[in-house]
């Protein structure tokens, strides 16, 4: 037996009998098997390599170009597997399959965060960054190849949100901790930001969780895994998730939807509006190989394809070159 012959064998031994193994995940296109790696293992590292990972560095959680310690979508993202590894853990359930599927599950997301999403919705009627998210590794990545990643990461990456549950243990896992991540470490930065103070946080958040961040990961990571051992499946307590949703209520009134970010947020979209309007007329002035894909999928979404993987930066750097004439070379 391989390295990775061995490591199958002994996900039969030790996992969960509910865990997902990784001997029976199935790829759309059949590869030759990495002696080291399983299936999983190489979905997460083809994630990992890939240039939509990277780009990540430069989208925006929250805060549009806020300092070097804020969050950004790669540091979330990161922050979301170390959740779902601890939970998959200790609920012996594929680690890395939770790896993979949170690595990914932000791939497709828009510039400016969901600001950027909300933009393209309206410019398009419909635009959510999960499916986004998938097209990317399905159909974007390595030149319009996609990464061919197993059925079982492509399910979890698509519904870490939205109305469907993934059906893998693991999946689930994901997508509940995406919300402890995002909630905690967006509170985290908006008080490093001044927009909030611990106090202001409601009672019955503080009293379960505490205000420190770290306190607040862990109560909903222990409450996680004593409620799916008891329950045999994954799931929070009723008081848990119901102070979960008091605690987002809270977040988005006073952050994600506050006046103290409107500008910011007003920005953000008109940059993506006036970038969509511009390529969409001047559909040439596509790099080649978004152009070569116009046959397929048709201009508005290759156009869509293009803007919504900008980095923030890139985004606003092609809005100057586009729209703002050069005034600060002139003598």
């Amino acid at each position: 037996m391989n390295v990775r012959e061995q490591t199958e064998a002994f996900e039969y031994e030790y996992l969960s009998p509910q865990a997902a193994k990784s001997r029976e995940a199935e790829r759309k296109e059949p590869m030759e098997e990495c002696a080291f790696r399983t299936k999983f293992q190489r979905d997460r590292d083809r994630i990992l390599h890939s240039k939509s990972f990277r780009r990540l560095k430069r989208k925006t959680q929250v805060y549009i170009v806020a300092g070097d310690h804020y969050r950004t979508r790669m540091t979330h993202s990161l922050e979301v597997s170390q959740i779902s590894r601890t939970i998959a853990r200790a609920l012996r359930l594929n680690e890395d399959l939770t790896d993979a599927i949170a690595l990914g599950h932000d791939v497709g997301h828009t510039p400016f965060g969901h600001a950027g999403e909300a933009a393209m919705a309206k410019l398009i009627g419909h635009f959510s960054h999960n499916e986004q998210s998938l097209r990317v590794v399905e159909f974007l990545e390595r030149g319009g190849r996609g990464l061919n990643l197993t059925a079982e990461t492509r399910d979890g990456i698509l519904n870490h949100t939205g109305p469907n549950l993934p059906r893998t243990y693991e999946g689930r896992i994901v997508r509940t901790a995406d919300r402890i991540a995002y909630l905690c470490h967006d509170y985290d930065d908006s008080i490093r930001a001044g927009l909030l103070k611990p106090g202001e946080l409601p009672s019955e958040v503080t009293a379960h969780f505490g205000s420190d961040t770290s306190q607040m990961i862990t109560s909903m990571v222990a409450d996680m895994i004593e409620t799916s051992l008891a329950r045999g499946e994954i799931a929070q307590s009723e008081e848990v998730a119901h102070v979960m949703d008091v605690f987002r209520r809270f977040m988005f009134k006073h952050i994600y939807h506050s006046e103290a970010l409107a500008r910011e947020r007003k920005q953000a979209v008109f940059v993506l509006q006036e970038l969509f309007g511009y390529y969409m007329e001047n559909f040439s002035e596509l790099p080649d190989e978004f152009i070569e894909r116009e046959a397929r999928w048709g201009r508005q979404q290759t156009v869509v394809d293009y803007v919504a993987g900008l980095t923030d930066s890139y985004a606003v750097q092609l809005f100057k070159s586009i729209f703002v004439p050069p005034a600060e070379q002139m003598v």
